[in-house]
């Protein structure tokens, strides 16, 4: 076939790999055979210019019409919503932040924390009255980068040069945990150090327990990402105003229209967003 370009959710064009959509599929949990249909399916229809979001709505509806694909199709399609809230990394930030809130913490973004040695810029801090979690927010746009052993060196001695100081957090009190969280997956020797040193890692994968995907699930948050009802623009429009959730765009139809989106297409986003979200 001729080289065909996609458009990324960067923007940048790249040549379409099926190998990157056949392992997004695996990763989801679909069988071999339903991966290598799906994705001549989607060969046989693409068109120079797409955006990877077409490509994998397309793919995500293939496969939940699929006998036992409905789980992996739902995990395929939450986790390439989480990865479309960049590229910039600060919609991850406020979206992990609705999940600790949604887990009964009061949060913050963006604090700057005085350590022993230097002052901190913290990504996140989550409080209530027996916990104050500090956390890292590490966004990655592609699924095959990991956070590897450098971050979780640094984020360690981030968090030891902050052990000692008192913050002013429903109370004077220290940090009890602090956290490092990434959409993709750690590296072997990361999550070995993290081990070593008793630091707190959650990727969208590990632990195998309390992940990022169960933490998101637990909470019954959606990013407005995963709607089909919505375009590459209208979303970068909505997180500019600070609507990273499904349900904050159905709570607050009047920011939507301050984003400039048409009532036929607010209508269109809030029902879509009833059908996935009671």
């Amino acid at each position: 076939m001729n080289t065909i370009y996609v458009i990324k959710a960067t923007g940048e064009r790249e040549e379409f790999d099926s190998q990157k959509l056949k392992a997004s599929l695996r990763r989801a949990g679909a069988g071999q055979e339903i991966t290598d249909q799906i994705t001549a399916k989607i060969e046989s229809e693409l068109v120079d210019g797409m955006s990877t979001k077409e490509i994998y709505i397309n793919a995500f509806r293939m496969l939940g019409g699929e006998e036992g694909g409905k789980k992996a199709a739902a995990k395929y399609s939450l986790r390439k919503a989480v990865m479309e809230l960049g590229p910039t990394g600060f919609p991850f930030e406020q979206f992990v932040a609705e999940i600790f809130r949604a887990k009964g913490f009061e949060t913050t973004t963006d604090y700057i924390a005085k350590g022993e040695c230097v002052d901190h810029e913290i990504d996140i801090v989550a409080w209530n009255k027996e916990k104050l979690i500090f956390v890292e927010a590490k966004f990655h746009n592609e699924l095959g980068i990991k956070s590897d052993l450098k971050i979780a060196l640094y984020i360690k001695a981030r968090w030891d040069d902050l052990d000692e100081a008192t913050f002013d957090f429903g109370g004077e009190r220290k940090m009890t945990e602090g956290w490092l969280v990434t959409n993709t997956k750690f590296s072997e020797s990361a999550v070995k150090y993290a081990k070593c040193r008793n630091m707190k890692l959650v990727g969208w994968n590990y632990p195998e327990q309390g992940n990022l995907q169960d933490l998101i699930e637990e909470a019954g948050l959606h990013p407005i990402t995963c709607l089909n009802s919505s375009t590459p623009s209208d979303e970068k429009l909505l997180m500019q105003a600070g609507i990273v959730l499904c349900k904050q765009a159905r709570e607050n139809p009047d920011i939507l229209r301050q984003a400039g989106l048409s009532d036929e297409k607010i209508t269109r986003m809030i029902d879509e967003i009833n059908l996935i979200q009671k």
